[in-house]
């Protein structure tokens, strides 16, 4: 059992928080607003479930989820998350998120820019390509024929074998694609990005992204 911390609160955070549960683990989670605000939810989430600050989920967390607009990036606390697994779901909506001139170039990419402002912890790019509804509706036991499949993307080996770990109790298999920089390969509009895919389907579309 492990604890999961969420920074960030929404469909993404919720539906990680719910699947951990589920299978065994506690939750820590965060929003912008303060804990305060996130009663309903806990409520919802049961007793293996609480509410805290971004500082205190990233103490409190043995692997971390960052699942914040990708604007605000700047904001997940670096100290705590030292030596840590931090998953990151974001993706970058310039609609949303304004235009990052290295990002809009290929120069730099989402996780990456999540692993620089966080240069002592081991990011995972994860949970980006998929809809927060089918984190819970698509999940099935492993070894069921046709099973969904998720793509990882991260340059510490242990790192991306722990998450792959959990996604695979959660009900997905698992590609790995590859170092961090790979993670583009899945990002909004490529072939990977929100279709439901078994592991030979994901893998061919990694290859065209």
């Amino acid at each position: 059992m492990a604890t999961v911390g969420l920074i960030g609160s929404g469909n993404i955070g919720q539906a990680i928080a719910k699947q951990a549960i589920a299978h065994g683990h506690n939750v820590v989670l965060s929003n912008s607003r303060g804990p305060d605000t996130l009663t309903d939810v806990v409520s919802a989430l049961g007793p293996q479930a609480r509410a805290a600050t971004a500082e205190d989920v990233a103490a409190a967390g043995d692997i971390v989820v960052v699942t914040i607009p990708f604007k605000n990036y700047e904001q997940v606390p670096v100290e705590p998350l030292a030596g840590k697994i931090v998953i990151d779901t974001n993706n970058y909506y310039f609609e949303r998120d304004g235009h990052y001139d290295a990002i809009d170039r290929g120069d730099a990419t989402v996780s990456g820019t999540l692993a620089a402002h966080l240069p002592t912890s081991m990011v995972v790019k994860a949970f980006n390509n998929i809809l927060a509804g089918d984190i819970n509706s698509t999940a099935t036991p492993s070894g069921t024929p046709d099973r969904r499949a998720l793509p990882i993307a991260g340059d510490d080996a242990d790192a991306k074998k722990v998450v792959a770990d959990l996604i695979n109790q959660f009900g997905f298999d698992v590609v790995d694609a590859g170092p961090l920089a790979a993670g583009r390969r899945y990002d909004r509009d490529k072939p990977a990005y929100g279709t439901r895919l078994t592991e030979p389907e994901l893998r061919a579309a990694l290859a065209e992204g």
